[in-house]
C-alpha cells in the first residue's frame, strides 16, 4: 500500500504520530524506525475507519468509570482521543519548549515527554496522557506487525524481523521439514511486489 495522503490526521497530526511511532521502535542498521515501517500510516488509516469511530460499539450514555477489565467507558472513540491527545501534547510541548511541538524536539526531548507520560509526571491537559501512551505503543505494535494492505509494516520489515513467512497459501511442503529455517520471503494477503508485473 503507498502512503498517499492522510485520511484522518492532519499533517501536524500525523508528525507528531511519526514522531512518536521512531520513538517507540527506533531505526537500527537491520531495520527502519516506525515511520519508515508505516506505522503512523496504519493507525491513520484505522482512525479514519469503522475502528476510529467505534462502529458496532455500544456508546450511549450514562458513562461510568469502569474497572480495566471492563474496558473503555467514554463516548469519544479511539479517532476522537487521539485528536485531543495530540493537541494536548503539543500544548505540553509549546508550553516547556519555546514553543516547539513534539515533532520539532530532539530525541532526547522526546524520551523524557514519553517516559514522563509513562510514569504519570508529565500530565496533558483535558486527557489522560498515560492511558494515551499505552494506546499508541499498542497501536505502532500493530502497525509494524499487521499485514502491509492496513497501511503500516512497509515493505513487510516486521514480518522479516521476526522471520514470520506471512498469510501462505500453504505449507504442505514444509509439513514434515522440522527444525528447519523457513527460507521463503513473507507474502502478504494482497501477495509480494515483485509478483505483479510492473507496467511499461
Amino acid at each position: 500500500m503507498k502512503p498517499g495522503p492522510w485520511l484522518f490526521f492532519t499533517g501536524p497530526e500525523g508528525r507528531a504520530v511519526e514522531a512518536i511511532a521512531d520513538r517507540i521502535i527506533p531505526a537500527d542498521p537491520e531495520t527502519p524506525g516506525g515511520k519508515d515501517a508505516g506505522c503512523a500510516v496504519f493507525i491513520d488509516r484505522q482512525m479514519a475507519g469503522p475502528y476510529g469511530r467505534q462502529d458496532g460499539l455500544y456508546n450511549r450514555p450514562p458513562f461510568l468509570k469502569g474497572t480495566k477489565e471492563q474496558g473503555p467507558q467514554s463516548e469519544a472513540g479511539p479517532a476522537q482521543q487521539y485528536r485531543e491527545a495530540l493537541a494536548a501534547l503539543d500544548r505540553y510541548c509549546r508550553s516547556k519548549y519555546a514553543g516547539k511541538v513534539f515533532a520539532e524536539l530532539g530525541d532526547s526531548d522526546k524520551d523524557d515527554i514519553l517516559s514522563g507520560l509513562e510514569q504519570g509526571t508529565v500530565k496533558l491537559e483535558g486527557t489522560d496522557g498515560n492511558a494515551f501512551l499505552l494506546q499508541v505503543i499498542k497501536d505502532v505494535q500493530q502497525g509494524f506487525f499487521a499485514d502491509p494492505i492496513y497501511g503500516g509494516n512497509r515493505d513487510m520489515v516486521g514480518w522479516r524481523m521476526i522471520g514470520y513467512p506471512g498469510a501462505r497459501y500453504n505449507y504442505l511442503d514444509w509439513v514434515h521439514r522440522h527444525n528447519e529455517r523457513f527460507t521463503l520471503p513473507p507474502v502478504s494477503i494482497a501477495g509480494r511486489a515483485d509478483w505483479t508485473p510492473k507496467s511499461r
